[in-house]
């Protein structure tokens, strides 16, 4: 069997739009609630907001000769510094999250990966749509890659909430 043929197969399997009847049963599953899904998702959109209003950028000068940054470790620290202003800002509602390490190294890959190191602005200011598609449990044209970055962020955050 031709291993490039079953690689085309299983990225067709992943990106197909599942029917809802399989994304109920998936919710369904792995107790997946609109009510969690809504705190999750306002969760992340402070995280997000709060870097994107706080971030100094990469800007650079004009001309090509020099390029002024922030470096690696100072991303990490306004990261570090988001992440725990936004877990203050629910924790002042009575919405307690704790997080393992793991579980914050999850988050401060995504916003590397999606955000932090990405020099095209396009691609940048699209985590927020994708933050939109993967949190709208109404949304019926979710891939099998959609529910499972969905999950996957539903279950980092769901094993980190405490709510008094």
């Amino acid at each position: 069997m031709n291993s490039d043929n079953n690689i085309g197969k299983f990225f067709d399997w992943l990106s197909k739009p599942m029917n809802q009847e399989d994304i109920s049963a998936w919710y369904l599953a792995n107790n997946i609630t609109a009510e969690f899904t809504e705190l999750f998702r306002d969760f992340c959109f402070s995280l997000l907001i709060l870097i994107n209003d706080t971030y100094l950028g990469d800007d650079t000068l004009i001309g090509n000769e020099t390029k002024v940054g922030m470096s690696t470790e100072q991303k990490k620290n306004h990261f570090k510094w988001c992440w725990e202003k936004t877990i203050k800002n629910f924790n002042m509602e009575k919405i307690n999250f704790i997080f393992n390490l793991n579980d914050f190294e999850f988050f401060e890959s995504f916003f590397f990966d999606s955000f932090y190191n990405q020099s095209d602005n396009n691609f940048k200011n699209s985590v927020d749509q994708f933050f939109k598609q993967i949190f709208n449990i109404n949304n019926n044209t979710k891939t099998k890659a959609d529910i499972e970055i969905f999950t996957d962020i539903y279950k980092v955050l769901e094993r980190s909430i405490k709510i008094i």
